[in-house]
């Protein structure tokens, strides 16, 4: 008997399950087209009737298209045929339960309105290969919205039935029979359940245009409760302070750089592997975007990668991962993620960093004029007092005034007391003894590593204060063995230069080049450049190009806190 190994079954079985999920996928997308096909036919039939002969071969079997009621009522079947499309290719389980009970009504629906068995049979076809497919549509809404849809539709389901009953009773002159309430009342459910073939004969415009406003208020209703019920999981509380302390224990163990700490930041949400890992991230839209790599132990990253994904999908989110690092790129590529380099982190090499000879030579003109001048750094340990808090208040508020600006947040912090208070700050005072400038410092848990987040002074500060501000920083560093200085992400620097360079790399190179309006990319990496750092690539994973744009904009929304973009683009125009 041939020997076996067990390492081999499981390549088998995962073999297996690789091609059952394609399976799956192919299956569920093909649902959701045919879905999408049945929509656009009823939508195309009501806006170009001229077509409706060319498309008869199509509408005869397709169980859900509408060939018979008014354009209004086509359009109506339609749009919320591709609404349910749009939730099937997502995998939403409500989707699935919508367009499943919609078929078996149309298969009834069809039997009852003429022993129409062909259209009949090819809707229950289509029900029993979505019963089939039931497993693979997982995707959850979020419960509140889903309830806040129902509600919607169920009054709003009270109300057309009143409506609906009052004005055929009140306006049956308008129309070729005489309504009763009891009569008025049939009219207007036939109306609702059977839109395609109402029986309705209006023999006046405005009878035509009350009955084409029962159709506008189910429209409205149902596009809303569709919209409410296919929602992705919203979160709508903080972290719980139990998952907080787990995630500080996990950045203390495992964290590799000074981004580490950002994770643990007010505004995270946290995913948690079987392994003990950690992934820290927020929610914009449907994308949930983490802050760097996953932080654990390294044979555990991996599983917390697709575990991540997994939880997403559960959720009907997106994963991306922000300014990740280079060691983990195949782990993203083999959970068929997309790479793409948004720029340069800057390192100082603290062991070797000096004033000395030419290269120091701009940095030590600067320290030694505000020297001579009379200005000295001073480094409060925490906590730190409430008066020193209040003037660092007011340089932050003068700072964010003076460049138009917002608090960022996501992947920096903000000047919040609780978080400035209990970090180290070091400060520039001028001669006369105040603070002109402030920077928070802070390590990486795991390396020698130092960096600082707020780097703010006043708007008369002297050229050169931050210059000084560093240097001080960066021997006091030295004095404390720390190896490497973190000036941060250079965003957009260094790509697209090449020819052979991807596209969206030369695309970002030419923003890099030639927008300054809303961030000044070319003048902070100047800034930083001055320091000598070691220029280490740092990357944005996401799941493929369509959803670049949607990434971008949970970015812009990530960082800005939820500024209104219209608000964000209005302060730094003014």
């Amino acid at each position: 008997m041939p020997d076996v190994s067990f390492s081999s079954l499981r390549r088998v079985r995962s073999f297996i399950a690789e091609v059952r999920s394609c399976t799956g996928k192919r299956s569920v997308q093909i649902a959701a087209l045919l879905t999408g096909l049945m929509g656009f036919i009823n939508v195309l039939s009501s806006v170009t009737p001229s077509l409706a002969d060319r498309l008869e071969l199509l509408r005869r079997f397709l169980p859900l298209v509408v060939r018979h009621g008014s354009h209004f009522a086509t359009t109506i079947a339609g749009f919320a045929l591709l609404l349910l499309a749009r939730g099937l290719w997502r995998r939403k389980h409500i989707a699935w339960q919508l367009t499943f009970v919609t078929l078996v009504v149309s298969a009834f629906g069809h039997l009852l309105k003429g022993l129409d068995y062909e259209e009949a049979t090819l809707a229950i076809a289509l029900a029993s290969w979505l019963l089939v497919l039931r497993r693979h549509f997982h995707a959850r809404s979020d419960p509140p919205s889903v309830r806040q849809g129902l509600h919607a539709l169920a009054a709003a389901l009270l109300f057309t039935l009143v409506y609906g009953m009052v004005g055929f009773y009140l306006l049956d002159r308008h129309f070729s029979v005489s309504f009763s309430f009891g009569t008025a009342l049939k009219q207007t459910v036939t109306m609702l359940i059977q839109f395609y073939d109402p029986g309705l004969q209006p023999i006046t415009g405005f009878g035509q245009y009350f009955a084409d406003s029962i159709y506008m208020v189910g429209a409205t209703t149902l596009g809303y409760s569709l919209f409410m019920m296919l929602r992705p999981v919203l979160v709508r509380r903080p972290a719980t302070h139990q998952e907080r302390v787990r995630a500080k224990a996990i950045v203390k163990a495992w964290g590799r750089s000074s981004l580490a700490h950002f994770t643990l930041l007010d505004d995270k949400s946290y995913y948690f592997s079987a392994g003990g890992s950690m992934i820290a991230y927020v929610v914009k839209g449907r994308i949930a975007l983490a802050l760097g790599d996953p932080i654990g132990p390294e044979p555990d990253i991996a599983a917390t990668i697709t575990g991540f994904q997994a939880y997403c999908a559960q959720n009907d989110w997106q994963p991306a991962f922000y300014q990740t690092m280079p060691d983990y790129l195949d782990l993203y590529r083999a959970a068929g993620l997309h790479i793409l380099c948004i720029g340069y982190e800057g390192i100082v090499d603290l062991r070797a960093f000096s004033l000395e000879g030419k290269a120091g030579k701009t940095l030590r003109s600067s320290v030694n004029r505000l020297s001579r001048l009379g200005y000295r750094a001073e480094l409060y340990e925490p906590p730190l007092s409430d008066d020193l808090l209040r003037e660092l208040r007011k340089i932050s508020d003068e700072w964010l005034t003076m460049i138009k600006g917002v608090e960022k947040r996501f992947s920096v912090g903000w000047f919040e007391e609780g978080y400035i208070r209990n970090n180290p700050v070091i400060t520039v005072c001028a001669p006369d003894g105040h603070i002109c400038a402030f920077a928070n410092i802070l390590s990486a848990p795991q390396r020698s590593e130092i960096t600082v987040d707020l780097m703010r002074r006043r708007r008369e500060a002297e050229p050169g204060t931050m210059d000084f501000l560093f240097v001080s920083l960066f021997q006091w560093a030295q004095e404390r063995g720390y190896m490497t200085f973190s000036l941060g992400l250079s965003a957009l620097s260094g790509l697209g230069e090449r020819a052979d360079d991807p596209a969206i790399e030369r695309a970002l190179h030419y923003i890099y080049e030639h927008i300054n309006l809303f961030y000044n990319f070319k003048g902070i990496h100047t800034f930083k450049e001055k320091f000598h750092p070691r220029w280490a690539p740092r990357y944005l994973i996401y799941p493929g190009p369509t959803s670049l744009p949607a990434v971008a904009l949970a970015l812009v929304r990530a960082d800005s806190g939820d500024v209104s973009i219209w608000e964000y683009i209005t302060r730094l125009l003014h």
